[in-house]
């Protein structure tokens, strides 16, 4: 009798956790309140086993109950609609029966016949009905999967083939369990039977839970990654514009004596010094003064910074540019986009033996915006799963980090990009509605 009292306990769980993960694909979190949500998951399992056993010989009444009482506590739990609640439940309900129908199905056709079913005993049809849980599980993780979204916490693609194999191997366990169950002697080889099968179902549960809370963890790391990076590039451009401010501010102070001395060369009529002397000033000036003149002062700021450490480097940069003041686009993101073409298409360079050159294209043309850079690269890409890998000097964590974010803008902006690379040469193309 407790056997069955933990069955009937333990199968309503596992249907609500499956519900509530059904759930989780079409809406959010109403609290992160743990103690909360486990409190609305608690009140749901305690409504669906009264329901159970008061209107257990009464079909349709207890389905209607069963389909309000969950919308009622979901909407308690999550932020959605009692009328969309009132759907997802129904939708769910269905999704119950079919599947405890398919399971139904899928042992009258391994026995021959529900007489064979039910000379299993009581054992035969717990295991059954663990079963038709684990199922339900499994098909409830496949609509997660395929319609949850980034909104949920969904296993990514690696992750995924990697559980999956988990409930599909209780599965067919349980199944084992159901053809050999006709074999069983007594009271204890059915309980451990069916312990068994429960075991199995509640640790897919719970395997599930864990790897999630990795992945959350995962996650916010690499979040905390991407701020690092963003903060340390807008922290490179602004001390590259302070540090210009300050050489142009000692430059100022500079020409009143510079003109004083030319003022007295042209007195004594010394006009070979004076010649030297104006083309050193002027020799001076053309090293210190920027180059690159867009009329966005972010912009200008970055390429300025970045064309000075390739003349530094070695590094021959071209560039072509027009008028950007009409840009839209917040700094912080023109200081991602830029900053992370820029800074691997140098680091990349760097490692090259032979040319070393960069070409980029920075143009507002009609109502977008055209970002290309194109450099030289030692012939070898360092790909893993799927993702350009990066050599950064700074943190070997943060390898891929800065493409990430530069697609991360593309997407915020609906735009569109391009990664080609043939020749030695390393080709990345943006295009940005304005």
């Amino acid at each position: 009798m407790l056997i069955s009292y933990i069955q009937s306990i333990m199968m309503i769980i596992l249907e609500v956790i499956c519900c509530k993960i059904f759930f989780e694909s079409f809406a959010e979190k109403r609290s992160k309140n743990n103690y909360r949500n486990y409190s609305i998951i608690l009140g749901i399992v305690v409504c669906e086993y009264v329901i159970a056993s008061l209107f257990y010989d009464k079909f349709i009444l207890k389905q209607i109950l069963a389909i309000v009482a969950v919308a009622v506590f979901m909407c308690f739990y999550f932020k959605i609609h009692f009328g969309k609640a009132i759907i997802l439940s129904l939708l769910f309900q269905a999704l119950l029966l079919s599947v405890d129908y398919f399971t139904l199905w899928l042992n009258v056709s391994l026995f021959d016949s529900i007489a064979e079913i039910s000379r299993l005993h009581f054992v035969g049809g717990s295991l059954i009905t663990v079963l038709g849980k684990i199922i339900l599980f499994l098909v409830v993780l496949l609509i997660r999967k395929k319609v949850g979204g980034e909104s949920s916490d969904v296993l990514r693609s690696t992750d995924w083939l990697r559980f999956i194999f988990f409930p599909v191997f209780t599965i067919f366990t349980v199944i084992a369990l159901i053809m050999t169950s006709g074999n069983i002697e007594n009271q204890k080889q059915e309980n451990v039977f069916l312990v068994i099968a429960l075991c199995l179902a509640g640790m897919n549960i719970v395997v599930f839970y864990m790897i999630n809370d990795i992945l959350k963890r995962e996650i916010k790391i690499r979040e905390n990654e991407v701020f690092q990076l963003k903060a340390r590039n807008q922290t490179d451009m602004y001390r590259s514009i302070s540090e210009n401010f300050v050489k142009q501010r000692k430059k100022t102070h500079e020409y009143k004596n510079q003109i004083m001395c030319i003022e007295s060369l042209i007195e004594m009529e010394n006009y070979d010094e004076l010649k030297d002397y104006v083309k050193s000033i002027s020799g001076n000036l053309s090293t210190e003064l920027d180059y690159i003149k867009t009329n966005n002062m972010i912009i200008d700021a970055i390429l300025n910074s970045k064309y000075k450490e390739t003349l530094d480097k070695g590094i021959v940069f071209i560039f072509q540019i027009n008028d950007l003041s009409g840009i839209k686009m917040c700094d912080e993101d023109i200081v991602v986009i830029l900053s992370n073409l820029l800074n691997n298409a140098i680091e990349a360079c760097e490692k090259c033996s032979g040319k070393k050159f960069m070409k980029m294209k920075l143009v507002k043309e009609k109502d977008n915006i055209i970002i290309s850079v194109k450099n030289t690269y030692d012939g070898k890409l360092n790909i893993k799963d799927g993702e350009i890998q990066t050599s950064k000097k700074y943190e070997m964590d943060e390898h891929g980090v800065g493409i990430k974010n530069i697609i991360e803008v593309i997407t915020k902006y609906q735009g569109s990009y391009a990664i080609r690379n043939d020749n030695n040469e390393f080709y990345f193309s943006v295009i940005l509605p304005n």
